[in-house]
């Protein structure tokens, strides 16, 4: 008799193990912030996308307080069903108002917003073509639209032409997709470029603003606003949930896309809206991310620092790859996954917590460091030494 249906599963772990690719969670408690319990203990926090520190900020908390006493815990339906609330229709509002956009529609999650767009932008008559970088949800949302979907070289804006050269012609409606800032490497997509090519070949683009919303810009509006390109014909998505420091995601762009959206995008139709206390929350955050600039100040301020106690020299050739970062991502690669597992449980014994980034991931392994604007320089020195103590091998 041959093995159980579910034998495989088993097969498919252990190579899972032998390649150090197993993950697990970590307990965090309390509040997040520059400093976290981590299991118990007490840990400098290098591993969280809460930019701003807008996560634990009061204001955003009784704004959610506030709207759950009035609304209740959950939207209870589909916004087009019984879910919607006038708190859904206020962020809205605020977000195309930060984004400098006509309108924007506000999805559940930043993974249901890209899945749902790209699935009612496209079709099987349609080419896509992607950042090999991108992040997952534009991945499957192309998997989900059954568009022609071809990656182009990270970055790599001849490889874009010689495929718009050699597809273009043959689809009706072509879609590049990028992220704004890559969340595994904290450089930025070359945005107005991209806008050139797709004014070339007739293609729309659609930007994922998750890592860019709050923090680039002037305003905080993103990798749109930092380029110059804001007004130009685009689709911008982004999230709630990182330097917004709340849940969810949202559509930003002309009247006419967001009203196709609201039609034809089934991760919108189909999915109950989002939280009233998540809603109010975002809605909180929008306002002081304009209202507090300096916000962003601090968090370049340490950008820049970091970056700077990382150029120093160290007691050995460091066994890592700095990687370019225009963002608050920091990226170390190095050789494997055994090595960056090593690295990042070394770091939390000395009270750094990292993420220790393996594939599929990312290509490679990397220790991923991010900044936040709470950060003092007292931890930014803790971390460089951290990472000499690594590098001398002495313990902790």
């Amino acid at each position: 008799m041959s093995e159980s249906a579910y034998g495989w599963i088993e097969r498919a772990l252990s190579t899972i193990h032998r390649a150090h690719w197993t993950r697990s969670t970590q307990t965090l408690y309390g509040l997040p912030g520059a400093v976290v319990n981590l299991d118990g203990q007490e840990v400098l926090n290098f591993a969280s996308n809460d930019y701003l520190n807008l996560a634990s900020d009061h204001r955003l908390i009784e704004a959610a307080i506030a709207a759950t006493r009035e609304f209740g815990t959950g939207s209870t339906g589909s916004r087009l069903l019984s879910g919607h609330r006038a708190l859904h229709r206020q962020l809205e509002i605020a977000i195309a108002d930060l984004k400098q956009t006509e309108e924007a529609l506000v999805f559940s999650s930043g993974y249901l917003a890209n899945l749902g767009t790209i699935a009612a932008l496209v079709g099987p008559r349609d080419l896509v073509l992607s950042d090999q970088y991108n992040h997952s949800s534009l991945k499957q949302g192309v998997i989900l639209s059954r568009a022609h979907g071809l990656d182009y070289a990270h970055g790599n804006l001849a490889d874009l032409r010689y495929k718009l050269e050699q597809q273009r012609s043959a689809h009706r409606r072509c879609l590049i997709l990028t992220d704004s800032v890559f969340s595994m490497d904290g450089d930025l997509c070359p945005l107005p470029e991209l806008l050139a090519l797709s004014h070339e070949f007739n293609c729309m683009v659609l930007i994922d603003e998750a890592h860019g919303t709050g923090v680039l810009g002037p305003t905080g509006a993103g990798c749109v606003e930092h380029f110059g390109c804001t007004g130009q014909p685009l689709i911008q998505m982004g999230t709630l949930s990182k330097a917004l420091g709340s849940l969810g995601g949202y559509v930003a762009g002309s009247r006419l896309l967001i009203d196709f959206l609201r039609n034809r995008s089934p991760t919108w139709i189909y999915t109950t809206g989002l939280s009233p206390a998540d809603t109010a929350a975002a809605l909180a955050a929008v306002t002081i991310v304009r209202g507090e600039p300096d916000r962003r100040t601090r968090l370049w301020h340490n950008v820049q620092r970091l970056k700077e106690l990382l150029s120093q020299d160290f007691p050995t050739p460091p066994p890592w790859q700095q990687l370019p970062s225009d963002s608050p991502i920091l990226c170390l690669q190095v050789t494997d996954a055994a090595t960056v597992l090593a690295m990042g449980q070394h770091l939390k014994q000395s009270g750094l917590f990292v993420s220790a980034i393996r594939p599929p991931t990312a290509p490679t392994s990397r220790i991923r460091l991010t900044v936040m604007s709470s950060h003092q320089e007292g931890h930014l020195q803790q971390l460089s030494q951290g990472l000499r103590s690594w590098l001398s091998g002495k313990k902790p």
